[in-house]
Formats: C-alpha cells, structure tokens, sequence
C-alpha cells in the first residue's frame, strides 16, 4: 500500500512538474522584440550617399532591418531617425530628398503589413516629440505626434480623459491619427471627431495647419492617410470629464445583441461600451459577453485613484497563451471571462465612497482604456498573434456573424478573441466606415513558417470577401494579404486618394511597404 501511494505520488508529482515545465514559456516575458520572419531585402550596410555634401541626420539606426508587431515584416532600411523637434524633422526630410531615399513616420509599429517603414527608407521615430500641454480653459490637449495614450492620460488624471482613442494605450497619437482610431466610446466616434487641429511637415519642409477650418481636404486625407500625405508632428484634441462610471456585463445570446445594443445607445448615461463573443467550440461566436459603463451622479466629488498598470501579468499571458493549445483551454478561457473575471474587477473609486452612492464598485472613465496589454507579449518564436477588423452596416452584423463562423470551421481557425465595437460615419477620405457600422475585430494566433501565412492568407482573403458580400469594408493597417482588386472594391476611392497623395507629394517621399504594394496598380 505504501508502495502504491508512492507510486501515486510520483505520478503525481511527475505530472505537476511536467505541467509546470510546459506551462512556463506560455507565461514567460518577452526577450526583447520579437522578429518571425526573414528579411524582405538585402541588408543595409551603409555606404557614401548619393550626395555627400548633404549632412546625415544623427541615426539612431544606420543600416540593419526594422519589423512590427506582426514581426513578420522584417525589412531592410536606410536607418531610424528620432528628432526632438520640427527642426531636426525638416533637416531628415531635407537629407532623404537629396539621396532619393522615402521617408516614413513611425510611432509603436502596431501596424501589421509595413505601414511604418518602406524597403531601403528613412523611418522618422516619432517618439521623441511627445510634449503634451493641457488648456483646461479650452478642455483641450495639445501634444506631440509620438505622445503615447498611456502617458497622455496620466497627464490629464484625474480631473480630465481622453474623448476618443483606442481601447488600449499602446498607440502614439500620430499612429492613431493615420489610421483614424476608433475605440469604446460608441458616441464620440472615431479620433477625427476630436481632432480640433493638426500641425503637419509637407514633403518639401513647410509646416502647415490643417483642420475643418483651414485645408480641410489635406486634413480628410491625413486622418487616416496612413503618413503618406505628410508627418504630422503636434495636435490638438478635445478631452472629457473623467466621469465616473458603474461598470456592469450581462451574457447573452449573440442573436439578441442589435436589441441589446439599441437599449445601451438609447441610454443617455451610458458612455462606453464593447462585446466580447465566444471563441469556445462548443458555442462559438453564438454568446456575447456585453461590458458597458454607465455614468453615475458624482456631487459629493468622490475621488478617482491614480492610474493603476495592469496586474497578474503572467497569469493572463498565461491564460492568453494555453487558449491557443487545445479546444477544451479555449473552452476554460471564455468560462472563467463569464465568471471570474468580473469578480477579481478593481475599483478605483474605493468601496465606501461607492457604498455611499449605492454602488458596490465603480471606475472612472480613464481606467478601462488604460491597459499597455503587456500580457499580449510573449517569448513564443514559431506563433504570432495577428488582428484583423471588419466593418459592415450595422443590419448586416448578425448575417455576417453567422458566415464567418462556418469560414472558421472551414480554415479550423485558432481564433483568440472577438469583440464587437460600434463605429459612426467617418468622412475622412478613405474611410472605413462610410455608414454606421459595427466593427468585428479578431484576434487570430498563426504559425510563423510559410505553411502559416499561406493559411492566413486563404483566411483573410475570404474574409474580406465575405465582408463585401454583406456590404462592408476591411481595415487596412493590418498584413497585405489582400490582392490589388479587393482593396479597390472595398474602396473605390482608393485611387482618387492616391491621385491627391501625389498632388500634395508629387515626388513620392512619403512612402510605406502598404503604398508601395498597392499605388502603382491604382
């Protein structure tokens, strides 16, 4: 008998280290960023430049390769450049047309398809311009191109908060510009709406204002122009009261969300809301898991603690990460969102104060969006995690739901996560919301070796030809995997947007690996 329970207990013990030592890479730190894919060009190794007497910026790279959160992109550059000022901008600009080299701005390479730099370019790290000045007269903030969220909200804590941006704080503001951001504020709508002006670096050095007011056809095609129309280097948005918020959740069929969603948006308090659907096999995409926060009366001034980092790193990169191995952990992951999550939810305005107001917990409006993700960021080399976006009118959501839960069964899809935004009309000039619309947004871990992208390549092209079947349109900073034609029929201005980028660059010095894929064929 003692034999036997030592046996057990080996046993046992062996799988619990077994589990440990399998389970340890899922949740380890990144080492450094991580880079998948092999380079798209011979390397820059430096070199006498076509004009000598041209001064070279102060590189913060010369030569090498630069990637971006896909790390499928490695690309051979020229080099980074990171001014401090318009002036040290302009003199990169002035270096990069004398040796015929492109240019591009880069802010936290978020994109996923090269949007941040171009094959033997100057890239312009933003990051360095990142002032940022609060007129509280004016509930504005005026702040530099490469300022990220995160760091714009910790300014403005607590009294303001940010009126439209992402749902994480990763982004810089110049990135978010490019590609008009949207994010949980399903009535501010995208970031447009709260640019009140931008300053922007043309392609010959002049620096120009440009809003609704003041060229208001450069300012439609550089929110979301994707850095091809000029480096915007400072900008001037609207902010918000940091209202205080109860956050509520409520599971619920996917077929009922239209109706669920027409009471949020007919609730006057409401002021963010997203959905979550399951990626369980055994119910996938068919329960929503619906997260609104609603304002709530706050005469007595309760007060709103300081911005918090996201907690429990490795035990969410953990759950994150095992999600991806087998269909039962996926299973396990949506289980414990519907019902644990929400149980281990902070605070931030602290109990007794809430208690006061009748409330068990509450937050403040800045706290949902201050999330850097780190969770996100692994140490797994042969798998990365891409996003994908969709747009389509807001009838079509649940047809559209309903199609492409047979494209994942089809392509067996390790579908991560899906969630559900809303978007208004944008009228930038190449808009991915020409009407109101939802957006899906997927999550979808791959393989990092050609039989992977081969697969995500079927995968996307399908989706995007399932989304024009019902109307709707695909983000573009995502992976290329697009062909020429349905870029044009989700977006027949594409080419009218091309011919203005030359209008206003007629030498093509602003440029990116996405332009330079798809412009020549507009």
């Amino acid at each position: 008998m003692v034999k036997k329970r030592w046996v057990v207990g080996g046993v046992a013990a062996a799988s619990v280290t077994g589990g440990v030592i399998w389970a340890a890479p899922l949740a380890a730190d990144p080492e450094g960023d991580k880079d998948c894919g092999p380079v798209s060009a011979t390397i820059y190794r430096g070199g006498a430049d076509a004009v000598p007497t041209t001064k070279a910026p102060e590189w913060t790279q010369a030569g090498g390769t630069i990637n971006d959160e896909s790390c499928l992109n490695r690309t051979a550059i020229r080099g980074i450049v990171a001014p401090t000022d318009e002036a040290g901008l302009a003199d990169a600009l002035d270096y990069a047309r004398a040796n015929r080299l492109p240019v591009t701005p880069a802010g936290a390479k978020h994109s996923m398809g090269g949007q941040a730099f171009a094959r033997g370019g100057v890239v312009i790290d933003m990051r360095r311009m990142n002032a940022i000045r609060l007129d509280r007269a004016a509930r504005t903030i005026t702040v530099g191109a490469g300022a990220r969220w995160h760091d714009i909200q910790n300014r403005i804590h607590p009294e303001f908060a940010v009126k439209a941006m992402q749902s994480t704080d990763v982004f810089t503001v110049g990135g978010s510009i490019a590609v008009n951001a949207h994010g949980m504020d399903h009535r501010a709508g995208a970031l447009m709406g709260s640019i009140r002006s931008l300053r922007v670096m043309l392609a010959d050095g002049r620096v120009v204002t440009a809003s609704r007011e003041e060229n208001p056809e450069l300012f439609r095609h550089v929110v979301g122009g994707y850095g091809l129309f000029g480096i915007v280097t400072e900008a001037t948005l609207d902010v918000v009261p940091n209202d205080i918020y109860r956050s509520a959740r409520a599971v619920i069929a996917t077929k009922d969300f239209p109706k669920t969603f027409a009471a949020l948006e007919a609730d006057p308090d409401v002021g963010l809301t997203y959905t979550h659907l399951s990626t369980a096999p055994g119910n996938l995409l068919d329960e929503a898991l619906v997260y609104s926060y609603s304002k709530v009366p706050d005469e007595s001034g309760m007060e709103r603690a300081p911005l918090a980092e996201v907690g429990s790193v490795k035990l969410r990169r953990l759950t994150v990460n095992m999600s991806k191995r087998a269909n039962w952990l996926k299973s396990l992951k949506w289980w414990s969102e519907k019902n644990i999550e929400h149980r281990i939810e902070s605070c931030t305005v602290t109990r007794a104060q809430a208690m006061q107001d009748g409330e068990a917990c509450l937050v403040s409006r800045n706290d949902p969006m201050h999330d850097s993700v780190p969770y996100l960021y692994n140490n797994l080399r042969d798998e990365t995690d891409i996003l994908h976006e969709y747009f389509v009118p807001r009838a079509a959501l649940l047809p559209f739901v309903e199609d492409m839960r047979g494209v994942f069964k089809r392509h067996k899809t390790n579908l991560l996560n899906a969630s559900i935004r809303a978007v208004e009309k944008e009228d930038n000039a190449l808009s991915y919301a020409p009407e109101r619309a939802f957006s899906v947004v997927l999550y979808i871990n791959q393989p990092t070796d050609a039989a992977g992208n081969a697969e995500m390549e079927s995968l996307t092209r399908e989706l995007i030809d399932l989304t024009a079947k019902h109307g709707g349109r695909f983000f573009l900073p995502y992976q290329l995997h697009y062909s020429g034609a349905q870029l044009r029929r989700s977006y027949p201005e594409f080419g009218a947007f091309v011919a203005e980028k030359r209008k206003w660059d007629p030498e093509g010095l602003f440029r990116n690996s996405w332009y330079d894929r798809y412009a020549p064929k507009a």
